[in-house]
């Protein structure tokens, strides 16, 4: 069997709000959004991670 991708996963709550996972191939969550209203603006909230992730630097603040 193929190992799944990395994958962004769209879910909608128990109180009607809608989150995206960061699932990687190993089937385990990497990062979990923060919720939100619609489809939509999860949506964009997954496109913006995709946009700044490559390009973001680590700030340690330990």
């Amino acid at each position: 069997m193929a190992q799944r991708k990395a994958a962004f996963d769209l879910k909608h709550s128990s109180d009607d709000q809608f989150y995206f996972l960061l699932v990687a191939p190993n089937g385990e969550p990497i990062a979990y959004s923060e919720r939100y209203t619609t489809t939509r603006a999860a949506e964009n909230g997954i496109d913006a991670v995709r946009k700044y992730a490559p390009v973001a630097a680590t700030d340690d603040q330990t």
